[in-house]
């Protein structure tokens, strides 16, 4: 069912409710009311039952292609933002560990600018890192 049908039949069961509340009279509201509100919680639970139940097939295609987790599709993004994060703080951080130490300081700040950028790609991708050992056929082997 799509969304309009859904919200058609809501509409349906509404107009139904008023009615019935205008032929049984106010005595029966309490009763009108939890029963249209039932129906729309049964709506809704379908909704996200729905919506978990597609998400889980989502996560188990990506898990059955073998990808690392469903975010490595957006580890690019990530990648490149904290890559300009990175180099616009480094202008303020250069100039600090410039203005206050010298060389060594602007080493100090370079040096942890590297690092930071190292553990990043490495929390993002440990399997780059890895070394190789000649005569694998199959990065599956250990």
């Amino acid at each position: 069912m799509d969304a309009r049908h859904d919200d058609a039949e809501l509409k349906k069961e509404l107009d139904a409710t008023l009615h019935a509340r205008r032929d049984l009279g106010e005595e029966y509201d309490a009763a009108l009311v939890d029963s249209f509100l039932e129906k729309v919680e049964q709506r809704l639970d379908g909704a996200v039952d729905r919506g978990v139940r597609r998400r889980l097939a989502e996560q188990q295609m990506v898990a059955a292609r073998g990808a690392r987790s469903p975010r490595s599709a957006d580890s690019w993004g990530e990648r490149f933002g904290f890559g300009i994060v990175s180099l616009v703080l480094a202008i303020p951080l250069s100039a600090i560990g410039g203005g206050v130490g010298g060389r060594p300081g602007l080493l100090i700040a370079w040096i942890g600018i590297v690092g930071v950028n190292a553990v990043q790609a490495f929390r993002l991708s440990p399997d780059f890192f890895r070394r190789r050992r000649p005569g694998r056929d199959s990065d599956w082997e250990d």
